[in-house]
């Protein structure tokens, strides 16, 4: 079967990247960052809060952690659901002891599904990031524009009614973004996104509706990367995040202030077996002086304030 002569088109073939939503940019080239009291590390704690439908759609792809098994697949879905059920107030609690404010990443259907939840993490003085409409709904360019704003319109207008925030931070369900994401995200007033994870720092996208803040989120040592698609231990998971945060720390002496990004699922670290790793990982970086813990949308507005260029 031949290809189609488009087939290796894209919309921006040039010198650099082939899309122009920003520059290409060496990151220790750029003006050093100071963070609030002189923090050298920027501690961003995103913990994923997911519903999983039980019918959830197989095209054009599935998000990472889909269910699997033939319908009714009740064996991940539970899985999953362990998540909704004990791990996320175990996380809750674990964050609340070392009284830490972090970022939760909501599927908007939570908000009506599972109210109690959203409660537990407002209540928590954390920050409700959206998470797209729920995992079965994936971004991507077979989506019409009118199709894809009605589910980030719908997601935001139902994290935002439950928690009286503002809800100005998103990530994609399996961080799949179409052509028009981000035009439509900034359209919607979102004001920074998850999606995108090649820096250590934020930068400024370029959208239709103004600008978009890119804020770095790690996948290689993200918890359920390292579980599912690299089949490594928990042990190597802690040690993976250790070795990021001490490179990182040790670049902030002579470059300025860097982000220590730490995504989480509440059905992984949450479960039984993995939390106490979680706690340690938390102790060994809040064991260094000057780090920082906020919310994401805190950093990005410490980012912002600073006056960095994009």
């Amino acid at each position: 079967m031949s290809m189609p002569d488009d087939y290796l088109k894209y919309p921006e073939r040039h010198h650099g990247m082939d899309q122009d939503r920003y520059p290409w940019s060496d990151l220790f080239q750029r003006a050093p960052i100071a963070w609030p009291n002189g923090a050298r590390i920027a501690l961003s704690i995103v913990t994923h809060v997911q519903h999983f439908p039980l019918d959830m759609p197989s095209k054009p792809f599935k998000a990472p952690g889909a269910l699997s098994m033939p319908y009714p697949d009740f064996r991940y879905y539970t899985n999953r659901d362990y998540g909704n059920r004990v791990g996320i107030f175990r996380i809750l609690r674990l964050l609340g002891e070392k009284g830490l404010k972090a970022s939760f990443a909501i599927n908007g259907i939570i908000a009506s599904r599972y109210p109690a939840l959203v409660d537990a993490v407002t209540e928590g003085g954390h920050e409700v990031v959206a998470h797209g409409l729920d995992m079965g709904k994936v971004h991507h360019s077979g989506l019409s524009r009118d199709e894809e704003n009605a589910i980030i319109a719908e997601a935001l207008s139902l994290l935002r009614e439950k928690t009286g925030q503002a809800v100005t931070g998103w990530l994609s369900p399996g961080r799949a973004q179409g052509f028009n994401t981000p035009d439509l995200l900034a359209q919607n007033g979102v004001s920074y996104g998850l999606d995108w994870a090649n820096d250590d720092l934020p930068y400024e996208m370029r959208t239709d509706n103004g600008p978009l803040m890119a804020m770095p989120m790690a996948y290689e040592t993200d918890d359920r990367v390292v579980a599912d698609e690299y089949f490594q231990s928990e042990a190597d998971w802690a040690q993976q995040v250790k070795d990021r945060f001490d490179v990182l720390y040790r670049e902030s002496a002579d470059y300025g202030g860097r982000i220590m990004s730490l995504p989480i699922h509440t059905w992984v670290s949450g479960m039984p077996y993995r939390i106490e790793y979680l706690r340690d990982v938390l102790d060994y970086i809040l064991s260094h002086e000057g780090v920082w813990t906020a919310s994401t949308g805190d950093i990005c507005a410490a980012f912002r304030k600073a006056g960095q260029p994009a």
